[in-house]
């Protein structure tokens, strides 16, 4: 279950919280269909916009379901039309609204407009996980085209044990320092493009990736030595 925390560990959306997306026909509606489906509704000025932002920022959930409300069927579309898989999709708009609740107190308005903000946000998930399925497809198809006398049982042990290490190992980070290591890893970014990919201070990335890095190592270290 995918599920959206602040740092004190409080749930603000969720499958079960979240209404989900029509995937019924979504996909293949235009953003303008999206945008004016219901002429009924008064458009929203971009300053209601940017105050349920800031509300979010401040902590406020009820101005985060509105945001989403709004927006995540935008999201949703594009996230289908990247991954071209509707499962991925509904994940990458759970992800984006997490994203949204983490940033929304550094949204500047002079940078863009809100829908902009989000819709980029949307785009980058989504690109990022399409990469991510992609990288994993290889690793499947390149290890079936190993000869089989290649692998033995031994060896199929040793890989299996290496990824529950790994799987330990990665609790010991922070819900921010696996986001920055995943997206530095799997997108092939330099500490720049990440920074700006996920519109966090340079510093901040640096300082993420590397105290994150130095806890797997000591987690690694600490599993190897009691095994």
């Amino acid at each position: 279950m995918t599920t959206c925390v602040n740092d004190d560990d409080t749930s603000v959306v969720s499958p079960e919280s979240a209404p989900a997306p029509d995937r019924r026909d979504d996909a293949t509606r235009t953003l303008g269909d999206l945008l004016y489906a219901d002429k009924t509704k008064a458009p929203i000025s971009e300053s209601d916009w940017v105050r349920l932002v800031r509300a979010t920022g401040a902590g406020d959930q009820t101005a985060l379901h509105a945001l989403y409300e709004r927006t995540h069927r935008l999201v949703y579309t594009l996230a289908v039309r990247i991954t071209n898989n509707r499962e991925t999709a509904e994940e990458v708009t759970l992800d984006v609204f997490c994203d949204v609740w983490r940033r929304a107190a550094a949204y500047d308005a002079a940078g863009g407009s809100v829908l902009g903000w989000i819709m980029n946000q949307a785009r980058s998930r989504a690109i990022d996980r399409l990469r991510f399925e992609g990288r994993k497809k290889r690793v499947i198809r390149d290890s079936r085209d190993l000869p089989s006398a290649a692998v033995r049982p031994d060896e199929t042990f040793d890989v299996r044990e290496e990824h529950r290490l790994l799987r330990d190992a990665l609790r010991v980070l922070t819900p921010a320092e696996r986001q920055v290591i995943e997206t530095a890893f799997f997108s092939e970014l330099t500490y720049a493009e990440v920074a700006a990919r996920l519109n966090e201070p340079l510093g901040t990335v640096k300082t993420r990736i590397r105290g994150g890095l130095a806890k797997l190592r000591q987690a690694l270290a600490r599993t190897v030595r009691g095994a």
